[in-house]
């Protein structure tokens, strides 16, 4: 083995400079390889599993040992998929949903698995005042939460969270997709609060996850999109839970079709082509 180095305290040449900068250049010119897909209902995931042929790993290893979180992986055509679903509540036993799971899981996925792309797919509730309608599929332009409600100056704005997500104008363009901000919080209902802070983030979509992955992504510098199916109208007549269970199957095909045709255009393809 050489020695190492002697830090002799300066600065590099213009010439290495020049090499690093053309090395990383390189980097972001790579090919995306690896995806991780948050997802986190069982009935959003499985029609994805299924259309990946992704096969799930029972060895334990990735995540700490008693987690109910769950990883389907595979590769399809190009690209090494990996399919995180946060699993079921070890004690009621429903999907894990919300921001604390969608969190852990997000940060436990690019710590062991070092993604190049997150993709973070799902259902959302939609506006009709932005002209959402059940089953659309929307990409998320920006996200933010509203309901980290803190009246302090500075902190106000660290609990709302406001951050665009990573520019995919090639996809929309290919695509045809709709876009628009997505709004997150830990409620499946809109108290007076919540809406207000929702109009405030101008927000075309509400759901329970995407400001949160948004967050630990932009933490840990990894690029993440957001695509959501619209269940129910939040503006609309029909009460929210009624219409989501309602709805849920079907609009899980509309998302399935989305991913895939998202997944579809990624592969081959590097970041800076999105």
């Amino acid at each position: 083995m050489a020695p190492p180095e002697e830090n002799t305290g300066e600065l590099p040449s213009a010439e290495e400079v020049v090499d690093v900068a053309a090395g990383s250049e390189k980097a972001t010119r790579k090919p995306i390889s690896t995806v991780v897909m948050v997802i986190s209902m069982q009935t959003e995931a499985l029609p994805l599993v299924n259309k990946f042929q992704l096969s799930e790993d029972h060895d334990g290893l990735l995540f700490p040992k008693g987690v109910p979180w769950v990883r389907y992986h595979g590769k399809y055509r190009d690209l090494n998929i990996n399919l995180i679903w946060p699993g079921k509540d070890l004690s009621l036993g429903v999907d894990s949903v919300g921001t604390v799971s969608a969190s852990l899981v997000t940060y436990a996925s690019i710590m062991a698995l070092k993604p190049d792309l997150i993709i973070n797919a799902g259902t959302a509730g939609g506006f009709k005042a932005k002209g959402a309608s059940v089953g659309d599929v929307y990409l998320a332009s920006d996200v933010a939460f509203h309901d980290r409600r803190i009246p302090i100056p500075v902190f106000d704005l660290y609990g709302i969270g406001a951050r665009s997500t990573f520019s995919t104008a090639n996809l929309v363009k290919e695509l045809d997709m709709k876009v628009g901000k997505l709004s997150t919080g830990d409620s499946l209902d809109m108290s007076p609060h919540d809406e207000g802070a929702i109009l405030a983030n101008d927000a075309t979509l509400k759901d329970m996850e995407g400001a949160a992955v948004a967050y630990v992504a932009d933490l840990l510098s990894v690029p993440a999109i957001f695509v959501k199916a619209v269940t129910d109208i939040v503006d609309g007549e029909k009460p929210t839970a009624e219409e989501f269970l309602q709805n849920l199957v079907a609009v899980t095909a509309a998302l399935d079709q989305a991913v895939t045709q998202v997944v579809d255009f990624i592969n081959g393809r590097c970041l800076d082509e999105l």
